[in-house]
């Protein structure tokens, strides 16, 4: 795994993806390898690449991973942040300029995410400081007081829109498992680095690189229990309205009143995906009660992802279970977060099936998924084995955040062990 992250992953959006002339990183390259240097600049890819080199530098400690994620967090800081509404843009140009300024609470959710972990990564106040500013945005434009839960999106200045939409392939509610999913893995990230800081009671902020000027960080306790108090909420969330306590899967869209909307769809990847950032955002809590309600929870959903594993060990994306309609594609992002959701059981509840699934997908990841020649990983297999080379290998979704957190997920569960 470590191999892997270094020398496939994070090797290929260090010589590939730096964008020298207009800086940060480019925005894609397609399936064939070919570069788009003009290509828009997402929130979602810019901060999972923020995420994913600072994750990496505080796992690994190398330098130029440090120097990876300070170009990234820079760059966002610099030209992702709506200084006047706040918030963050959807999209800018190859330029930087903003190009789509609708409010996608998804993205901000990124955002603290990437923020928060070069704050874990260095002690950097900045990170740490713009992180709780999106943080106070996503509690004041987009929490629902009247049934809880998280709306998703809004227009710049915070005001409705009628397409809430994620992507052309989302369905149009104004709540989603998605968005929900990617608030709370930002939120249990906040609240771990603050707890960090407020028990390392110093840290190092990094100006620049090269530059390491210790100094006193407050955390006020205030803080901490505002954020701890938004990731309960969040938690109770997902198991009182969005998991479906009939099948133990979770629903996808949904009405303000958290009436299912769109039929009834299975997302597997997301399944097991959230089998264990929910179990994550307990254990990171650290509230007995709420662990010992999320612990068979955690079982229960992993269990009805397996609906969706292949023989080899793959794992479909998603049904939907009114017209019949399977997506059997074999992505990455679902291999990836299959590995981690089975190797969680096993780790915790010392399933030994569990292990075995997940060794047998890292087994499918690396014969059929990574690029060995090239760098990353491809976009998918189809179920016929065949390539595909139709999307992209780093673009506006494909990120280097699935497959590298989960071999560092993978490395630093064993050092743990």
């Amino acid at each position: 795994m470590q191999d892997v992250v270094e020398n496939n992953i994070l090797r290929f959006w260090m010589t590939k993806m730096v964008d020298r002339e207009h800086g940060g990183f480019y925005g894609r390259i397609d399936g064939r390898e070919v570069l788009h240097a003009d290509a828009e600049k997402g929130a979602i890819l810019n901060a999972r690449i923020l995420w994913s080199f600072s994750a990496a530098y505080r796992v690994l400690g190398k330098p130029e991973y440090l120097e990876a994620a300070t170009r990234a967090k820079d760059y966002f800081i610099g030209h992702f942040i709506d200084r006047e509404y706040g918030g963050v843009y959807w999209s800018l140009d190859y330029k930087g300029q903003p190009l789509n300024t609708r409010k996608q609470f998804y993205a901000i959710g990124f955002a603290i995410y990437g923020l928060s972990e070069y704050a874990r990564a260095t002690g950097d106040r900045e990170a740490l400081d713009y992180a709780l500013q999106l943080f106070d945005c996503i509690e004041t434009h987009a929490l629902d007081h009247e049934y809880n839960g998280y709306i998703e999106a809004t227009g710049r200045d915070w005001q409705p829109i009628a397409d809430m939409r994620l992507s052309e392939l989302d369905a149009n509610f104004p709540k989603s498992q998605n968005t929900h999913l990617h608030i709370i893995e930002p939120y249990t990230n906040l609240y771990r680095c603050l707890r960090e800081m407020q028990a390392a009671s110093s840290c190092d902020y990094v100006p620049a690189i090269g530059s390491v000027l210790p100094i006193m960080v407050s955390v006020p306790q205030e803080t901490i229990d505002r954020v701890g108090a938004a990731l309960r909420n969040i938690i109770g969330i997902f198991t009182d309205r969005i998991l479906n306590p009939q099948t133990h899967h979770l629903d996808l869209f949904f009405e303000m009143d958290w009436t299912r909307g769109a039929g009834h769809l299975e997302s597997y990847g997301h399944d097991i995906e959230c089998s264990w950032l929910m179990h994550e955002a307990a254990l990171v809590l650290g509230d007995p009660v709420v662990l010992a309600k999320m612990e068979p929870i955690v079982r229960q959903v992993a269990e009805a992802s397996a609906k969706g594993l292949r023989p080899d060990g793959s794992m479909i994306h998603e049904a939907n279970l009114d017209t019949g309609h399977v997506d059997d594609d074999l992505h990455w992002w679902v291999q990836a977060e299959n590995v981690v959701g089975w190797f969680n059981l096993w780790q915790y509840f010392g399933d030994e099936q569990a292990l075995g699934r997940a060794n047998s997908c890292w087994e499918y990841i690396k014969t059929q998924l990574i690029d060995w020649e090239n760098g990353e990983w491809h976009w998918s297999r189809h179920p016929d084995g065949t390539l595909n080379t139709v999307d992209d290998k780093a673009g506006f979704w494909k990120c280097p955040y699935h497959n590298s957190r989960m071999c560092l997920e993978i490395i630093e569960r064993g050092r743990r062990l």
